[in-house]
């Protein structure tokens, strides 16, 4: 039987290189760490690419898949480092991607009634090795609420109130658990949301939100300060969205401290 040909390592005349290049989309079991108990297992989508000078015309899609099988049927968060080092190797490459995103599940207690229900909450880890350098920037989203202060201020009865988002991406020198930053996140909002709340629960959710109103911009100002006292955190963009409910927009503030290197950051917010 005659070798089939290889269309992928043609050459390419067109002189261009491509930044990031694989397969993506990729829904697999995850094993996380979990400050309470140990580890939990999820599922994850991920996507995997490396760069591809100009001088081929593709990449070996099936590879990427190869080297995730040959770490089982679940794949460890602590093992992207290793990920990576095969992704490079195996596919022949300077630079290797990886993206993996994940609900992660934490028990939460209802602030009076104490009934516990689970929350998820929606993390995102970016992790790049470029030669022998590697980055991992960890993304987490929690959901919150706010209130007006300015329709507070001007109401006599009431004031309009709504759930947000906020997203917190940063570098870090060593290990964050995920629960820390969710719990930093929702204290400094008007209030947190739960899974599950009895009567006297919403009264006290309620309550505590008029108590603290705070615009889309405090939000974001108030993850930042906290933040700022963790030493760890080299680098962070805290983004706070409130879907706004008397208006037909959403409300958006970001906040991004500087890299230590500012001539080499382009800022995303």
């Amino acid at each position: 039987m005659s070798s089939l040909c290889d269309k992928q390592n043609e050459a390419d005349h067109r002189q261009i290189d491509i930044n990031k290049v694989g397969v993506k989309g990729i829904r697999y079991p995850l094993l996380v760490l979990d400050r309470d108990n140990g580890s939990q297992s999820t599922v994850a989508e991920l996507g995997m690419y490396v760069d591809l000078p100009r001088q081929y015309r593709g990449t070996h899609m099936s590879r990427f898949l190869e080297v995730l099988n040959e770490h089982g049927n679940e794949f460890h968060i602590d093992s992207i480092n290793m990920l990576l080092a095969a992704i490079q190797k195996r596919l022949k490459a300077r630079v290797a991607h990886i993206e993996v995103e994940f609900p992660y599940f934490i028990k939460k207690r209802a602030p009076v009634s104490r009934q516990t229900g689970l929350m998820d909450y929606t993390i995102r880890i970016e992790a790049t090795l470029d030669g022998d350098k590697i980055d991992i920037v960890t993304l987490i989203s929690a959901g919150v609420t706010t209130l007006c202060p300015c329709s507070k201020a001007i109401s006599q009865h009431g004031a309009h109130n709504q759930r947000g988002k906020v997203t917190v991406s940063f570098r870090a020198d060593k290990h964050i658990w995920f629960e820390e930053i969710i719990e930093l996140i929702e204290l400094s909002a008007s209030g947190s949301l739960y899974s599950l709340l009895k009567r006297v629960d919403e009264k006290y959710v309620t309550e505590q939100a008029y108590e603290t109103p705070v615009f889309v911009e405090d939000v974001a100002r108030n993850v930042a300060v906290k933040l700022n006292s963790r030493s760890e955190i080299s680098w962070y963009r805290v983004e706070a969205e409130n879907m706004e409910s008397i208006h037909s927009h959403n409300a958006y503030a970001c906040v991004e401290k500087s890299l230590p290197d500012h001539s080499q950051q382009v800022p995303q917010c």
